[in-house]
């Protein structure tokens, strides 16, 4: 069975572009006849699922918003029947309604057949006892990963998030070698761990495999070096399926997309025009082999790119640049464009500092005032003032230079920063009428 998944990852790719046309072709064919909101919205672009000639042909066809999914809450997307559906996940619902996804039996087999296909990419396998850190329920994440390494053989230990005591506990007694959890939660328990005289580079941990929020590379060099570990990027989102989506291998240059399941464009988020092989642009999926939720051209707001030649491990399938951020968390302040990750790197290549930040923006009048705050090391923090004065003036100067802005900069000591047991929040967005 394992070998059977492995060798779908290197596929002929002329083989799988006729895969992935007649599942298109089909899917296309099932959500026009099963689901009135893509009746409607082939109708209104004046397209017909015959119309799909060539993968090419894609581009004519409407993209699904994730605002849609919230105006047919909770089940008026579905192409199946509620009887059809064995499981129901949803997304934390921080704004208005939560985004529901459903899967049939069919679903949740593929869906741990991409994960079996995530762990071996990543080099875990049947010896390894893996500590699940993402949270179970309605999030995807806990029960994805779950499914996914006992159908590998893996030892599995369903310790969800949060409760920092009982998870390095758990990682120390029962030789854990590998652990899934957001790249933020992860730092929190080396550091913890660190701090209770027992660092995770004397255990047996070996493999971390982190998602569910961008991070990066910077932040990927910390958590190896202090932790001794390798650490892996996986990609998902619910609305594709959940985990499994892509997954990051051996040679850590870029993650592949399982792309006989889920199919990938790159469009210039402006103009919604599909961009060619390389170009930097949002990404979209369509599920071509979904039963329950299967979405057309699905629009992520993620940025990367994507590429077709064959990876240094071997595999053929398309690969996916890391996602550095998102189009819509993007931050105009002053008219100048910010990211969250922009601060996180800054901060990693300053020493002293710590990737755990919070960027609060207000507003007096008809300005926007901006302030990041800044965990600091112990070190720096237990040393004189003019020595926390300096760091300042370093972080304040760069922000100036590297993006235009002026900033409040504030240092906090250790463990000051609300630690989140799932997503780290970045921004703390106090502007009553935003740009």
């Amino acid at each position: 069975m394992r070998e059977d998944l492995f060798l779908k990852d290197f596929l002929d790719r002329d083989g799988l572009r006729q895969i992935q046309l007649q599942r298109l072709r089909d899917t296309l064919e099932r959500v026009y006849a099963r689901v009135p909101f893509y009746r409607q919205s082939f109708d209104q672009a004046g397209v017909k699922p015959a119309d799909l000639r060539t993968l090419a042909d894609l581009g004519r066809f409407p993209f699904t918003l994730k605002t849609d999914l919230r105006d047919h809450y909770p089940f008026g997307l579905f192409a199946t029947p509620l009887s059809e559906v064995v499981r129901i996940h949803a997304s934390s619902g921080t704004t208005g309604k939560p985004t529901v996804v459903g899967y049939t039996a069919e679903d949740i087999r593929i869906w741990s057949e991409v994960m079996v296909r995530t762990f071996q990419c990543i080099g875990i396998g049947p010896e390894d006892v893996v500590q699940n850190a993402y949270g179970y329920g309605l999030f995807t994440g806990g029960l994805g990963a779950h499914y996914g390494l006992e159908r590998l053989g893996a030892t599995v230990i369903p310790m969800s998030g949060g409760n920092t005591e009982k998870q390095l506990l758990v990682l120390q007694d029962f030789g854990v070698t590998a652990i899934c959890s957001t790249p933020s939660y992860f730092l929190h328990l080396a550091e913890a761990a660190e701090k209770d005289g027992l660092p995770l580079n004397r255990t047996r941990l070996k493999v971390g495999v982190f998602g569910a929020e961008p991070w990066s590379v910077a932040m990927r060099q910390r958590i190896e070096q202090m932790t001794g570990i390798s650490a892996f990027d996986i990609y998902g989102l619910s609305e594709v399926i959940g985990p499994g989506v892509s997954s990051e291998c051996s040679a850590k240059d870029g993650l592949h997309i399982f792309e006989d399941h889920f199919y990938p464009e790159i469009i210039d988020p402006e103009t919604g025009m599909v961009l060619p092989e390389g170009a930097e642009g949002e990404l979209v999926f369509t599920m071509i082999t979904k039963q329950a939720l299967p979405l057309i051209r699905y629009r992520t707001r993620d940025i990367t790119s994507l590429r077709y030649g064959k990876c240094p491990c071997g595999r053929t399938i398309v690969r996916m640049n890391r996602v550095s951020h998102r189009s819509d968390d993007m931050l105009i302040v002053r008219g100048v464009n910010l990211f969250p990750s922009q601060i996180e790197s800054l901060l990693l290549d300053v020493e002293g500092t710590t990737p755990h930040y919070l960027i609060v923006v207000t507003r007096t009048g008809a300005l926007d005032d901006l302030e990041v705050k800044v965990e600091v090391s112990s070190a720096v923090f237990s040393d004189e003032i003019r020595g926390l004065e300096r760091l300042r003036a370093v972080l304040h100067e760069r922000m100036k230079s590297l993006y235009g802005l002026t900033a409040k900069v504030t240092l906090v000591e250790p463990g000051t920063i609300e630690r989140s047991m799932g997503k780290a929040k970045r921004v703390l967005d106090l502007r009553t009428n935003k740009p």
